[in-house]
């Protein structure tokens, strides 16, 4: 049975303008295959309501759980929060338990709760708060849409907040052989040994070290036998 599927939707003018570098779909990638989600896709889209909705709507309905990340924030762009509920087609108000987990804070922190903090306590209609014990201002999951803040750490803490609530598959096996030939040299009994396990996924990837060419070769799977039999059949072809 394959394992359960997820998608990465990042969101904000700042990422694809370059400003900010995406490390979250990085540390996405690596949690989910920890408990055995296949994250099978990623997509930028600007701080525009109409593109966040278009992108959100294709990857629900195509994946069993959707990731974002950026727009939550207290600003005026920070938009993601109204775009999930005009999405799902439900309401967004300050919700009450939102309210209070960050009045509580802003009073602790002798900081005041103003107008743009309380936009962060702005939840749609039937969202559950996914908890953010780094600055306390909730993301939220609608659906199998987990909507989180951009900020990595933030992000991270929430990850941790949602995974053990998702049922993963078999764990993601990996397995890699480092050879010092180029990749047009390695390609064909590499692309021969794959056809004999098309369970397995298999890449390459080159690299270039001390002016001499070289190739990664990875066997991913989640079965550990295949990849050990995938393993031993490419050592006994590239070993070196």
């Amino acid at each position: 049975m394959p394992n359960p599927t997820a998608a990465m939707l990042v969101i904000g003018d700042e990422i694809l303008s370059g400003r900010t570098r995406d490390g979250n779909t990085h540390h996405l990638a690596g949690e989910l295959t920890r408990i055995g989600v296949t994250l099978s896709e990623m997509r930028a889209v600007p701080d525009e309501a109409p593109r966040i909705i278009e992108a959100l709507n294709a990857l629900r309905e195509r994946y069993d759980t959707v990731f974002t990340s950026g727009g939550i924030g207290p600003t005026h762009d920070d938009i993601t929060a109204d775009a999930v509920a005009a999405a799902f087609g439900v309401a967004i108000s300050h919700r009450a338990d939102a309210m209070a987990l960050m009045q509580a804070h802003y009073d602790r922190q002798g900081m005041e709760f103003n107008e743009a903090r309380k936009r962060m306590a702005r939840i749609p209609d039937g969202a559950t708060l996914i908890d953010n014990p780094v600055s306390i201002a909730p993301g939220f999951t609608l659906g199998n849409v987990h909507v989180m803040a951009g900020v990595p750490n933030v992000f991270q803490a929430m990850v941790a907040t949602v995974l053990p609530t998702l049922t993963g598959g078999a764990p993601l096996l990996s397995q890699s052989l480092r050879v010092m030939r180029g990749e047009g040299e390695v390609a064909a009994p590499f692309g021969a040994l794959a056809a004999e396990f098309p369970d397995l996924s298999m890449g390459s990837y080159p690299f270039q070290a001390n002016g001499a060419y070289g190739t990664n070769l990875v066997i991913r799977g989640t079965d550990g036998a295949q990849v050990d039999a995938a393993m031993t059949r490419l050592a006994a072809l590239f070993g070196e």
